[in-house]
């Protein structure tokens, strides 16, 4: 029988890691703001919050990790070891890392405490993976950038060390992360846990010349002819035209953000392609069959900024992904469906798999647009046959509604909808409202998603 892999999700608060665990995850991580890649948005900026959530994780036979994995500056060396006295007397399961100079302090003073290698170090063979081990970590995170066989071939040369990979969330341009744009727009560093997300901005391009010194200006505008490039880009360049590039990549243009109106940034690309753009979101639970397989040990979801049903929807349909890959079971096409009802940017498989037949990619995508839903609110509490809903997006009566419960997910048709003061009502209006809707009490703390 197969090993099950590890399930980690992330963990930005201590609800959203009950529910992670609720819905099926085996572990979790969360940052300390100073040294990890997350100072915004993180609930875990206490030692108590820390403690809570490392004891609470125990508690329940689960994991927790705390990722300490910045490029340290020398003004943060000087107070790390000293910050970090309290987080390992907590006795968290593991520190994320990634700085060698941090390691070796951790190491140094700290040699019993598991260290696992962070994706920001660019593991991408099997010397690395052989390196780390040698240096004591006891796991290594993949670059992102690796395909199904390289993993492969990591893990057969590699059997020592313990794998880890990334199965779902945002997708940085950068090589694994390791991205300089918000640091020049904003004096904000990405490799500091202050990103600001500066390649999903709104970006206007235009051409330009360069003129006698080097500089660049803009030309006159030229509309772009989006169907045909669409069209073009299903096919080869070379199988359109002789040249093996198109001509117009090699000429630079400018770019000008939608918040920065008048300041015109500078835009080159190679061979390899342009430098600044918004990449799809992660979603590889087509691929999971193949990663149980080759036996990596740990899966993991990226998200700590996002909301509790995020936490709880991935957890779910991941951990049905690993479970019927165990037992043998075909893979449930249905779960694409699942994950498409979440916020995204669009999905791609990213580099597992470098090239999709079209047959493939309409597989996928019939899949994922046929159980489309929309988050829709959180059950409080049921009493009397009524549940107590804190609602999200706005759902009504008559809408299919989808109850997702760690005990099982149900189906069913809204007839009845009442506000908090009793009085029969159509619609759920939006986030801020509360409403009643009749409910099984065994599906007490339940979260609603309306099928679109």
């Amino acid at each position: 029988m197969l090993q099950a892999p590890e399930l980690l999700l992330p963990a930005g608060s201590l609800a959203k890691m009950h529910a992670a665990f609720d819905f099926g995850a085996d572990a979790v991580y969360a940052g300390q703001p100073r040294y990890s890649l997350r100072v915004r948005n993180n609930d875990f900026s206490t030692l108590q919050a820390l403690q809570e959530g490392i004891d609470g994780a125990h508690a329940r036979g689960k994991q927790f990790f705390v990722a300490s994995n910045i490029f340290a500056h020398n003004a943060k060396l000087k107070t790390y070891l000293h910050d970090m006295e309290p987080v390992i007397a907590m006795q968290p399961d593991a520190l994320i890392m990634a700085d060698p100079g941090l390691i070796m302090m951790v190491r140094d003073k700290w040699p019993e405490v598991p260290v696992h290698l962070s994706v920001q170090a660019n593991a991408v063979n099997w010397a690395d993976v052989k390196f780390w081990h040698r240096m004591g970590l006891t796991r290594v995170i993949l670059s992102r950038e690796l395909s199904l066989d390289e993993i492969e071939e990591i893990r057969q040369r590699c059997p020592e060390m313990e794998l880890e990979v990334f199965v779902h969330g945002a997708l940085c341009i950068a090589y694994s992360g390791r991205c300089l744009l918000s640091g020049y727009f904003n004096h904000r560093d990405p490799n500091q846990g202050t990103c600001t997300n500066s390649c999903r901005w709104d970006y206007k391009v235009q051409p330009a010349f360069e003129d006698a010194s080097g500089d660049l200006g803009p030309t006159q505008i030229i509309p772009l002819r989006f169907q045909q490039a669409l069209e073009d880009a299903n096919r080869p360049w070379s199988s359109l035209h002789q040249q093996p590039r198109h001509p117009l990549a090699d000429q630079p243009y400018l770019i000008e953000e939608a918040e920065r109106p008048g300041q015109l940034m500078p835009i080159l690309e190679d061979e390899h392609g342009t430098y600044i753009m918004n990449s799809k979101d992660l979603r590889a639970v087509e691929h999971i069959e193949r990663l149980v397989k080759i036996g990596v040990t740990s899966l993991k979801v990226e998200g700590r900024t996002k909301s509790l049903y995020y936490a709880a929807r991935t957890a779910q349909v991941y951990r049905q992904a690993i479970d019927d890959a165990v037992a043998g079971r075909p893979f449930d096409i249905g779960l694409l469906g699942q994950l498409q009802g979440l916020a995204n940017r669009g999905y791609t498989d990213g580099f597992y798999q470098r090239h999709h037949t079209q047959a493939h990619q309409n597989y996928m995508r019939g899949a994922s647009e046929a159980e489309r839903s929309q988050y829709v609110g959180d059950v409080l509490g049921v009493q009397d046959g009524w549940a107590r809903v804190e609602v999200k997006n706005r759902f009504a009566v008559g809408d299919r509604i989808e109850v997702i419960h760690p005990g099982g997910n149900r189906d069913l048709t809204l007839t009845r909808l009442r506000a908090d003061d009793g009085a029969d009502i159509a619609v759920a209006p939006g986030s801020g409202h509360f409403v009643h809707i009749e409910l099984d009490p065994a599906l007490d703390r339940a979260l609603l998603a309306r099928y679109l």
